[in-house]
């Protein structure tokens, strides 16, 4: 069993329990893209057999959330798992504050990582150094928030549904959204309701999963945003021995462009990459 099996992850568990689910299961090698916090649920796409070896090809996706946000409250980890640390009164505002300061916060802007991350600091995870009460200075990173809509539930929660790209923290977009109408605020719930072109539509509740209700995306349909390129059988053959000459026969792409090669079954062989010169290599090959 090779390819993608795309979950709706619960509330309450982590990634890591969905995972250690999955391969109780299905007795391979299984892994996921894109974790998710154990308050939170929705897509997560779990890797199965030779689908791990693609993850590095889909994990830079954009992803969609749905959720809310509360107001006047701050906790330390920015989420409803956190102590609250600060209170504020709320400001009365309306939606066309909404509005604008979604429309503010929408394109390539900059955002502080939390301090309850995974990101490493002399090999150290943030979120452990953060346990024992230690903050760092962290760098910027530019994001890109394709979308952003935001909207009154009541005067201390809001709703809201925002596209955006890898290494968006929610949680923050959350605490800024809460700064800029005056007040302190932290993510309450949070639901991914896509991730790259998967959607919640496209996924199964882990009690289906668990039932053996399960449908694997192939490996060259899970790298559907891919150029493809079919090979002869003799061809292919060669691919999947990873002979280097065979590339230069491969129409021309451009530096950082991946490409999936397919036998005339559809079947993955390979995954190749233009290099800087414009060559191609192997990325990834697949026996």
């Amino acid at each position: 069993m090779n390819g993608l099996v795309i979950v709706d992850k619960p509330e309450g568990i982590t990634s890591a329990d969905v995972v250690r689910c999955a391969k109780r299961l299905l007795r391979t090698k299984t892994g996921h893209l894109g974790t998710l916090d154990p308050f939170a649920s929705g897509v997560l796409p779990l890797c199965v057999g030779d689908g791990t070896k693609i993850a590095q090809f889909l994990n830079y996706a954009d992803k969609d959330y749905s959720g809310r946000i509360q107001l006047g409250e701050e906790t330390d980890t920015g989420d409803p798992t956190g102590t609250v640390t600060r209170t504020e009164p709320v400001p009365r505002f309306d939606d066309a504050q909404l509005h604008e300061i979604a429309l503010r916060l929408t394109g390539e802007i900059d955002q502080v990582p939390p301090m309850y991350s995974a990101i490493k600091r002399a090999g150290t995870p943030l979120y452990k150094l953060a346990r024992r009460g230690i903050e760092v200075d962290r760098v910027a990173r530019r994001i890109t928030i394709h979308s952003f809509r935001l909207n009154q539930d009541d005067e201390r929660n809001l709703t809201f549904a925002v596209s955006c790209s890898k290494g968006t923290y929610v949680r923050v977009l959350a605490g800024t959204v809460a700064a800029a109408l005056g007040t302190v605020g932290h993510l309450a719930s949070l639901r991914r309701t896509k991730f790259g072109r998967f959607r919640e539509q496209d996924s199964i509740s882990l009690d289906a999963f668990e039932a053996g209700n399960v449908e694997v995306i192939s490996l060259a349909e899970a790298l559907h945003d891919l150029r493809q390129l079919e090979l002869p059988p003799a061809d292919a053959s060669r691919a999947r021995s990873g002979f280097l000459p065979l590339l230069e026969t491969v129409p021309r792409g451009h530096p950082g462009e991946t490409m999936k090669l397919v036998d005339r079954a559809g079947e993955l062989i390979a995954v190749i990459a233009c290099d800087q010169r414009a060559m191609w290599r192997y990325a990834r090959v697949f026996s």
